[in-house]
């Protein structure tokens, strides 16, 4: 009597086959990570940018310190956008003198993009002040001083400098990865849904199962 030959092995590569789509999908889900926009706080040590361990209504920097403010998307502190330029207090502040029972303070204020923008809002163009505050004052007084209107939410979170942003606080948006320059659109508009290599990655997996399916089913016939 012949015995029928076994499809088990074939079978069994479905799901090895099916295991890279799955990985593959997980990634593209990683890509739209949840982010934050919001103004972030940076003290200046020498020529790097570190993010402020406390608040601005706070820290009480010294005199000949630089602060920057930053607007931006971010995940966390980890993930947050540094204040640009390279700016320094000798430059910022190269105008303003001292003065008996006053500080001076270098501010770095950097609108952001774009593409970190609300709806329907352009940021203004990044710029640099010198606060010259009551030596108890904190950052936040220091800010005060050059870039009203602020704005602060109930929880005494910065929500707006100099009157940008016209609206929100802190809320929650989607986040994609930045293109690079060649896969960069031309219109700007942002990229939402799967990429053309995801596609054919799935498409190729997809094939292979169902090569696979179909020849267990051949040698069973």
């Amino acid at each position: 009597m012949r015995r029928r030959r076994t499809t088990a092995p074939a079978l069994f590569l479905v799901p090895l086959l099916l295991a890279p789509l799955l990985l593959v999908l997980t990634a593209a889900g990683q890509a739209q990570a949840v982010g934050y926009r919001y103004w972030s706080f940076w003290d200046r040590t020498g020529g790097s940018w570190t993010y402020a361990t406390q608040g601005p209504s706070t820290a009480r920097p010294s005199d000949g310190d630089v602060e920057g403010f930053r607007f931006a998307v971010s995940e966390d502190s980890q993930d947050a956008s540094k204040p640009r330029g390279n700016a320094d207090f000798a430059s910022v502040c190269a105008r303003t003198d001292a003065r008996a029972g006053t500080k001076r303070v270098a501010l770095v204020l950097d609108f952001g993009t774009a593409a970190d923008a609300p709806s329907a809002e352009t940021p203004p163009a990044p710029r640099t002040a010198c606060a010259r505050v009551p030596s108890d004052a904190t950052a936040a007084d220091a800010l005060a001083s050059v870039a009203k209107p602020l704005r602060y939410d109930t929880n005494a979170l910065l929500c707006a400098i100099a009157g940008y942003p016209r609206t929100g606080c802190g809320e929650q948006v989607s986040a994609p990865q930045e293109p690079t320059a060649s896969a960069r659109p031309r219109s700007g508009a942002p990229h939402h849904g799967p990429s053309a290599g995801l596609l054919a990655g799935v498409a190729a997996v997809a094939l292979l199962g169902a090569a696979a399916i179909w020849q267990a089913r051949r040698r069973r016939g």
